[in-house]
């Protein structure tokens, strides 16, 4: 058994190795940061609030997670501190802008944690110029992801308000991370699931060669090709050779949000497979092509333990779909949800494994691939998971950007606390799209679903026309 200071250490899972291959390349190790906040508009007690974020930390394992590198192995392992006794800052943002606020929580975000034996988050308890008190919170990607920092901050709230108001129950303990850690380094470790899922994926990749489809239409196919002399290379770049990112937002309203989460529930489909859909027939139109393929993010939170462990669980997986444009919207929305309860059964699988196969069997020249586009769509909000009691208080969240991204595109879909209307989140490389091309695409996004729920039976190849 391996330790460090007294604690026993784990390596690290494949969802936390993925973080660290595309680190290795990145002009900054902020790339790995997540920073976010959550403010109320209502007056907190802040010595409550601190004892709620330490009762928080010392609830949940992830959140006092360390690191430490193995030189002979050039290896990181990962081990729990028994406490956290480090002082949490108050920052008051009265007097300044908002703008000048969220200027500093981005700086705040920027700050790697790179340090062995040292904590791998920051929290600072805020005061916005608004009005506003709450929390900001920064982690590094290896221990937090969406589903873990919501369920972190829901604990804190929770927690305080238990405290603090009379009828509000103590929330329920969250579950163990070591647990869980186990569980994956079991299943990575040769296991009979790991070799179905392996021959799964495999399987997949060979059956045929995916082809890019560019978000601006085929321009960058037909150029890769031309500088490669290959007129039948279907890989192009993804991204630029600038690392520098951003993030742009677009908000769809409340209303409309509710029309497309109405014909969701009516068809029991998920909105990720409406959202697929609408990505994919939006590439169909405008590279005059069936063969669509994106990133997805799969968050692997089923069981409880999944769920309530803390950590990053996020997989990446390529989705490919061939939807000719005689079939209907709904027949196609019904091929991807299928496709997608297929695909969630194996999502436990290595996705740096499932890639580096997929390079060695087709060989595209480096730096290129497949897919323009990796989207993920968070369901769980606070507001649905636990924060009604606080009597329609207003609060609001926020995500601030770490300044890389290793790709082209990774679209974020999230519902808004203050009216549950949808936020498309945009973290780009600024090189390779501008908020303007960013801003077309969700526009066409959206009226293709629009179209598409109001017509469901209308054939893709209608619909293409129509919008």
């Amino acid at each position: 058994m391996k330790t460090r200071n007294g604690y026993k250490v784990y390596p690290l899972t494949a969802a936390q190795k993925f973080h660290n291959y595309y680190a290795r390349y990145s002009p900054g190790k902020e790339i790995l940061n997540v920073g976010s906040s959550l403010t109320i508009d209502f007056q907190l007690n802040l010595e409550e609030l601190r004892k709620a974020v330490y009762k928080a930390y010392e609830r949940c394992e992830s959140m006092r997670a360390r690191l430490v590198y193995d030189k002979e192995e050039d290896q990181w392992y990962q081990y729990i501190g028994d406490r956290e006794e480090r002082e949490i800052e108050f920052v008051d943002f009265t007097g300044k802008s908002m703008e000048e606020a969220e200027a500093e929580m981005t700086a705040w975000t920027r700050i790697p944690f790179d340090r062995e034996d040292a904590p791998m988050n920051k929290v600072v308890i805020i005061k916005t110029p608004d009005g506003f008190e709450g929390m900001f919170i920064s982690g590094d990607h290896r221990f937090l992801d969406a589903q873990s920092l919501i369920c972190f901050l829901k604990d804190v709230i929770e927690l305080y308000c238990s405290a603090n108001f009379e009828g509000i129950p103590y929330p329920s303990d969250m579950r163990s991370y070591i647990e869980q850690v186990e569980k994956d380094l079991a299943y990575e470790n040769g296991s009979r699931a790991q070799a179905r899922d392996r021959e799964y994926f495999h399987r997949l990749i060979e059956e045929s060669e995916p082809i890019y489809n560019g978000v601006e239409g085929p321009g960058r196919l037909e150029q890769a090709r031309s500088d490669t002399g290959n007129s039948n290379l279907r890989a192009a770049p993804t991204g630029s050779d600038s690392f520098t990112a951003d993030i742009d937002v677009f908000h769809l309203e409340e209303e409309p949000t509710g029309r497309l989460m109405k014909f969701c529930e009516e068809q029991h489909i998920s909105l990720q497979c409406l959202l697929i859909m609408g990505i994919r027939t939006y590439l169909q139109k405008i590279n005059q092509c069936d063969d669509i393929s994106m990133q997805v993010a799969y968050a692997r939170r089923a069981t409880l333990l999944e769920k309530k462990s803390g950590g990053t669980r996020i997989h990446c997986f390529p989705f490919r779909t061939i939807i000719p444009e005689t079939r209907t919207f709904l027949e196609g929305i019904h091929e991807i949800r299928d496709r997608q309860n297929e695909v969630f059964r194996y999502v436990n699988f290595d996705p740096a494994e499932y890639l580096s196969y997929r390079g060695q069997y087709y060989n595209p020249p480096r730096g290129m691939g497949y897919e323009t586009v990796s989207l993920t769509y968070q369901p769980a909000t606070l507001r649905e998971k636990g924060l009604t009691d606080l009597g329609g208080i207003r609060y609001k969240t926020k995500r601030y950007g770490n300044g890389y991204y290793s790709d082209g595109m990774y679209l974020s879909v999230m519902h808004r606390p203050e009216d549950n209307g949808l936020d498309f989140s945009f973290e780009h490389q600024t090189k390779a799209y501008s908020r303007e091309q960013l801003e077309y695409f969700y526009y066409y996004i959206c009226k293709i679903m629009f179209k598409g729920t109001e017509n469901p039976n209308l054939k893709t190849g209608d619909i293409i026309k129509l919008v």
